[in-house]
């Protein structure tokens, strides 16, 4: 099943997607906040990648705590959720954005390159820890058995 990674950030939203087997995260598009309004917009975006599931990074604090970004982040994907046939979860995105520049640098782009990249990237990032998580537990489950 394909997962969609969302990055919420105030002016864009990074965008990842899975492969069909939901093992391997993609950086895919970064979009405009403003085109994120109501549940249709992302449900076009479920349709368009067949996806089965949408994952929004929570942007928390060091210390796992929630601060008013991440109340708005959850706000906004329960709003979101109410239209979409697919369920929505979140996960911790703690440095992914971090991490997303790291990477970016090391692949020889400056600062005013990585700028329209740095969202997707974060997202594939902190869904590709979301994904490993999950195929971990499966493990886990399927050697209980």
């Amino acid at each position: 099943m394909r997962v969609i990674g969302l990055d919420i950030g105030e002016r864009r939203i990074g965008v990842a997607i899975s492969d069909p087997c939901g093992r391997v995260a993609s950086p895919a598009a970064v979009l405009e906040a403003s085109t994120l309004r109501d549940a249709r917009d992302l449900a076009r975006l479920v349709g368009d990648y067949d996806a089965g599931l949408v994952v929004i990074g929570l942007p928390t604090s060091l210390d796992g705590t929630e601060g008013p970004q991440a109340r708005r982040v959850r706000e906004l994907g329960a709003r979101l959720a109410q239209g979409l046939p697919v369920p929505v979860v979140f996960a911790d995105e703690r440095l992914s954005s971090v991490e997303a520049r790291r990477v970016l640098s090391r692949a020889g782009l400056d600062e005013r390159q990585q700028r329209g990249r740095v969202d997707m990237v974060a997202a594939a990032v902190f869904l590709q820890g979301y994904l490993d998580a999950r195929a971990s537990k499966e493990e886990e489950e399927h050697d209980r058995e």
